[in-house]
């Protein structure tokens, strides 16, 4: 079976490393140059706060909507085809934003980009997950997520060195490149297989038509909220918890986006070999989920510390964090494969997406108290509503994938 022609140093899982990191580079750019971005468009501080969060919700509501056709046409027409459609979209919203004059602009731009995002992670991780052997694709998955998240860092040292439009033109052009990186990689063989068979093939609402299908869908999304709540509200809004916090120094959100996110490209290829060595997805989740829950307070606890202590604490929630990879690995395992790469498309971004309910609940919070109450309220019901959900999880490391979903209804 052309699984186990596969490593995780393979042709594909580097392919698909690269184009994580591509996708990352996007999707954090604009957490990253945000104030300077807005500034330029004539924004006030108060105002590049409120219209910089309506802006990243935007973006995230894209993610949303694209996690869907995406997942849906992966499992309909192919792995690599959703790959390089998402691939041109993403290319040409970066190219985009690099012309933008308004907020409302900006705002559009980032919702088409979002779309085009929503398409690289899932299909890639699904294709990697079919094409290597059930013993190495935690470890697969992991590099994929790992090396792909530096291209956070890549985008903060961009930022450094060029004007944040010329930013948006650098983003599009690496997506075209990656387009023909991507010819000569093959479809996954359980997706080819699939095609002679009688089933419904990236039928979404096939996850609502069953009690079983609908909570483990549920419960997959839940386990990765604390992702965004460290990366959407604590880090990308560092600046602004710096002024509360009084922190010493001028906190610069890029350079914490940065930190966080070298954490992160080490915690996601460390929770690989940890998962591995604990012969378990579960336990490894529960473990980095103890680092962030110790560094959401220490975050809480730097009144009027350095600056270099907020971006040390950015890095240690950033390795919390570190379970991107195992987390949509632990979706793609638990559903057959003609409905997996809906599964693993839409489940991380129906978690980028679900920024847009937390960030509502940190700003209704702050309408009966204050900023970092709101903050820190937020972060225990978000940890609470995904240990909750890893519990209650099947275990996958063992998991054999060449299988199909029934056609159920709810009883």
């Amino acid at each position: 079976m052309n699984q186990k022609q596969y490593g995780i140093l393979s042709l594909p899982v580097i392919i698909g490393a690269l184009g994580y990191f591509v996708d990352i580079y996007d999707l954090l750019l604009f957490s990253i140059i945000r104030v300077p971005s807005l500034k330029s468009l004539g924004l006030t501080d108060a105002q590049i706060a409120g219209d910089g969060l309506f802006i990243l919700n935007i973006q995230m509501i894209g993610l949303l909507l694209g996690g869907i056709l995406w997942g849906v046409l992966a499992d309909k027409k192919g792995r690599l085809k959703v790959l390089f459609a998402s691939i041109i979209l993403y290319s040409i919203g970066n190219i985009a934003n690099g012309f933008v004059q308004t907020v409302h602009q900006y705002a559009l731009v980032r919702f088409i980009s979002g779309i085009g995002l929503a398409g690289e992670l899932g299909a890639g991780i699904t294709l990697v997950s079919e094409l290597l052997p059930k013993e190495k694709r935690g470890l697969g998955t992991s590099m994929v997520a790992g090396i792909g998240l530096t291209g956070a860092v890549f985008a903060f040292f961009i930022k450094e060195l060029f004007e944040w439009r010329t930013c948006y033109f650098i983003g599009g052009g690496l997506g075209l490149l990656l387009l023909l990186l991507r010819v000569g990689v093959l479809e996954s063989g359980m997706f080819q297989s699939l095609q002679h068979k009688n089933v419904r093939k990236g039928d979404f609402f096939m996850l609502f038509s069953n009690r079983k299908y609908f909570l483990k869908y549920i419960k997959a999304i839940l386990i990765g909220l604390p992702t965004w709540y460290v990366i959407g509200i604590l880090i990308s809004f560092s600046k602004e918890f710096g002024t509360h916090m009084h922190i010493q120094g001028t906190v610069d959100p890029g350079k914490a986006v940065m930190y966080a996110y070298v954490a992160i490209s080490i915690g996601d290829i460390l929770v690989g070999f940890l998962s591995q060595a604990l012969q378990s997805r579960k336990k490894a989740v529960f473990i980095f989920y103890g680092i962030t829950a110790l560094s959401i307070v220490w975050f809480f606890n730097l009144q009027g510390q350095s600056v270099n202590m907020l971006y040390l604490v950015a890095a240690i929630l950033g390795f919390g964090t570190g379970f991107w990879a195992i987390f949509v690995t632990m979706a793609a395992e638990q559903f057959g494969t003609n409905i997996r790469a809906t599964v693993a498309t839409t489940v991380p971004n129906m978690v980028r997406g679900s920024l847009v309910l937390v960030s509502l609940l940190f700003t209704g919070l702050q309408t009966y108290t204050d900023y970092l109450t709101s903050a820190w309220i937020t972060g225990i019901v978000v940890m609470l509503i995904a240990v909750v959900s890893a519990w209650y999880t099947e275990e996958t490391f063992h998991k054999d994938l060449n299988y199909v979903e029934v056609d159920e209804v709810l009883p």
